[in-house]
């Protein structure tokens, strides 16, 4: 639990993230924006411009964004393809048979993701959206063209690569092998080109004691350009995350109050209390 609460690590134009080997990409810290308005808005339209046309949202409807600040006006405007209204549900309009033979499995829907990716005590689903999104990286060994190191052999191409421009990817191993009986430690760097071509090297490690470790570094040419990517995959699982509970904001509220209410009611119950039983011996 302890390595869970510690694992989320900042991930920078160049970032490097040690893992033990056999354990989950470990997440970074998305930021905390569910109050910002702007941010909600931002997201919503990158989910509907990028998402939205393979993965659907079936438990949302477009009205529902005046919560976070847009009229039924800008929602038509932005927002709404040629045929949908405000009042329907983000749906899709791809079928299930087309979905499943393009990328091998239908899109799941994007309505509660954030929620389904949330662990106990550790990264949010948030938290899992936003490392994902910025790990994606070219690989022309898979059909879609792109690989990602938080959900390796993933179906899904890199919608957002425009946005974010060319990524290097090196991933460097620390690792037992075992050849004619005996084992041994190797340390292997695979190295992906912005086009996805890949190199390896691999070379023993002598007198090695650690266990196995896995890095991930990813390598971006413009500091710019990346940091409005990643402010962008911010609003975009900002976004998830306050579609996979609209109310949380509200809940927060009135959360604040009962709390107020129940300090409130200890030190009159206690007070209460303390003059009932003043004459009693």
């Amino acid at each position: 639990m302890i390595k869970k609460l510690l694992g989320a690590l900042a991930l920078t134009l160049t970032c490097s993230v040690a893992v033990a080997a056999g354990s989950s990409y470990e997440l970074d810290h998305a930021p905390d924006r569910i109050n910002n308005m702007a941010s909600l808005q931002n997201g919503a339209k990158l989910f509907v411009n990028y998402c939205l046309n393979c993965h659907s949202a079936s438990s949302m409807r477009y009205n529902k964004l005046n919560d976070i600040g847009l009229t039924d006006d800008e929602i038509k405007k932005n927002l709404l393809f040629t045929s949908d209204k405000v009042g329907d549900l983000m749906n899709v309009a791809m079928r299930k048979s087309d979905g499943t033979a393009w990328f091998g499995a239908y899109p799941p829907d994007l309505s509660v993701i954030a929620r389904a990716k949330s662990t106990n005590l550790g990264p949010s689903g948030v938290d899992y959206v936003y490392t994902f999104l910025r790990t994606f990286y070219r690989d022309t060994s898979k059909l879609s063209g792109w690989n990602n190191a938080v959900f390796p052999s993933v179906a899904m191409p890199n919608v957002l690569w425009e946005r974010q421009g060319p990524i290097e990817y090196i991933k460097t191993e620390i690792h037992q092998v075992t050849e004619d009986g005996k084992t041994s430690w190797e340390h292997k760097t695979t190295r992906y080109d912005a086009q996805g071509f890949s190199e390896t090297e691999s070379k023993p490690v002598e007198n090695y004691l650690g266990g196995e470790v896995v890095d991930h570094i990813f390598e971006a040419p413009s500091a710019v350009q990346q940091a409005q990517y990643d402010n962008d995959v911010a609003d975009l699982a900002n976004f998830l995350g306050w579609m996979a509970e609209p109310d949380q904001l509200l809940r927060k509220k009135i959360g604040v109050w009962v709390l107020l209410f129940l300090g409130l009611f200890l030190v009159v119950a206690w007070r209460l209390n303390a003059a009932y039983w003043k004459h009693v011996k």
